[in-house]
């Protein structure tokens, strides 16, 4: 089984590890399979048809922020990921290991490079944090420190969906995600009404890493599924034009230069 499976991992899957594949049951008891694929109980049918609508998959980054061997809100991500792949969207996972500290030559690091082609190939974007002193990890506003406002003319950020999680080692708070809506609206994002914080992260999840059956859980499908809703509402006929002419989105100054040598 795992030879089977480990040819359709990537660097940035490693949640398919313990996925089952579309019309493939692999893995036994997968939650995420039953509730979001279309072969196991397809609750989620409105979401992934309207999914299936786009010329295109919708392409999300999940950002985490922890390094630890059993990190939370990694296992947390993997688990949004899985949800979000059995609706059909193409999902990819930075991992933040070797990220460095921002600074006048960070731009040029391996890591940073990587952090800003995955979030300018994004769509979406979906942010887990822990919890700690009251706000988010400094690994995960590292990774947000690293993302500019514009990359030359792109502007890998502005006008994508925002998506946010927390997990807690105690008991239920927002600090977390309410700092991570706030960062998104810095980085000119749309930030889904919705949002998932676990308390007591260390008893939601099995040892194999899976999210236990509890309502918490309940919510974070929700979330998920309003992020794939809400990118489709963002979804303009104009941009999607533009993209299909130009590869991408134009800055304002390149329409501008664009429209005083057509006059």
């Amino acid at each position: 089984m795992i030879r089977r499976m480990s040819s359709t991992i990537t660097k940035y899957q490693p949640y398919l590890a313990g996925l089952n594949h579309p019309g493939k049951q692999l893995v036994p008891d997968d939650w995420t399979f039953d509730i979001a694929n279309e072969s196991g109980r397809d609750e989620l049918r409105d979401a992934r048809l309207m999914h299936a609508a786009l010329p295109n998959k919708l392409k999300v980054l999940i950002l985490y922020g922890s390094l630890r061997q059993r990190s939370y809100s990694q296992l947390l991500s993997f688990e949004i990921a899985r949800i979000l792949h059995h609706i059909g969207v193409d999902v990819r996972v930075f991992n933040p290991d070797g990220l460095p500290l921002k600074d006048d030559s960070s731009e040029y690091h391996p890591k940073v490079q990587e952090l800003r082609q995955l979030v300018s190939w994004s769509e979406a974007n979906f942010w887990v944090s822990p919890e700690q002193h009251g706000a988010i990890t400094g690994i995960m506003k590292t990774q947000i420190d690293h993302i500019p406002l514009s990359l030359g003319s792109i502007r890998p950020t502005q006008g994508k969906i925002l998506a946010v999680a927390q997990v807690n080692g105690g008991s239920q708070s927002f600090n977390a995600v309410n700092t991570l809506r706030l960062l998104g609206r810095w980085m000119r994002m749309h930030t889904i009404p919705n949002q998932s914080s676990v308390p007591k992260a260390w008893t939601a999840f099995s040892p194999e890493g899976r999210f236990l059956p509890i309502s918490n859980r309940d919510r974070v499908v929700d979330v998920c599924e309003e992020l794939v809703k809400h990118d489709l509402f963002a979804s303009r006929w104009s941009e999607r034009k533009e993209k299909e002419i130009k590869g991408r989105l134009l800055s304002q100054e390149e329409k501008e230069n664009e429209n005083k040598k057509s006059s």
